[in-house]
């Protein structure tokens, strides 16, 4: 087809009408809408989060487990503002991370070279969390079995104590695994599950936000913004919700 105006419509006159035409029509066809007020919010209206709730262990054995709960209650004692890490269901969270993606590390790059790197590299060891679970606990348990005739699980507080210090210190010497590394790997799960949503697995009934005063994953803070220098006694709100607030709402 000739693109010479004089000789009537062009293939590229066509196609340029035809999109303009497409466009006015979409336009017109295009419904505004306003908002009023504060929009409702549906719970996982879009995005559900990927959690695992399926019941008992899913990677720790029964025996590992006990080790966990004594090492994230020993982290996180008991005392008039919050109950110890094994109530607050850190032991739980932990056990759904290691059995997720996070415990295979199939996120992260874990190509060689391994090597020893300075303090501001980061993490540069081969083992995936799983692994450091696996071998730091046997590993820690032996260590005790040497020493005291009794796995972690079963030592006193003060000993334990001590024997946390020296693993934060790297004061022990652990069989296939780092002593600082696997005590930084407990410890940094734990103050997770311990302030993580619930929906997690741990922060048990919000224990760590009513604690600090968080109030949770609230959609929306506007009715409060001229409520300055007033106590709020806002009851926190795990993402899947709280019937006290849903009641409000």
């Amino acid at each position: 087809m000739s693109d010479d105006p004089t000789k009537g419509i062009s293939r590229r006159r066509l196609i340029s009408g035809s999109a303009a035409g497409l466009t006015i029509a979409a336009v017109s066809n295009a419904r505004g809408s306003t908002i009023i007020g504060i929009p409702r919010w549906m719970l996982f209206d879009h995005n559900n989060p990927i959690v695992n709730e399926a019941p008992g262990l899913q990677f720790f054995t029964p025996e590992e487990a006990i080790e966990i709960d004594a090492i994230v209650s020993q982290l996180i004692p008991s005392d008039e503002y919050s109950c110890n890490g094994k109530e607050a269901g850190c032991t739980v969270f932990i056990d759904r991370q290691l059995a997720g993606s996070y415990g295979n590390a199939s996120r992260n790059y874990m190509q060689a070279p391994f090597q020893a790197g300075t303090s501001a590299q980061g993490d540069q060891s081969p083992l995936v969390p799983r692994e450091r679970y696996r071998l730091g606990i046997a590993a820690l348990n032996q260590y005790c079995l040497n020493k005291y005739q009794q796995k972690f699980s079963a030592l006193n507080s003060e000993i334990r104590d001590e024997v946390l210090t020296a693993l934060e210190n790297n004061k022990i010497q652990l069989a296939n695994i780092d002593s600082k590394m696997f005590f930084d790997q407990v410890l940094t799960n734990t103050m997770e599950g311990f302030f993580a949503d619930p929906i997690y697995g741990g922060n048990k009934d919000m224990v760590s936000w009513k604690m600090i005063g968080f109030p949770g994953a609230r959609y929306d803070y506007r009715d409060f913004l001229t409520k300055t220098d007033q106590k709020l006694n806002l009851v926190p709100i795990s993402i899947k919700g709280s019937e006290a607030w849903k009641a409000k709402v």
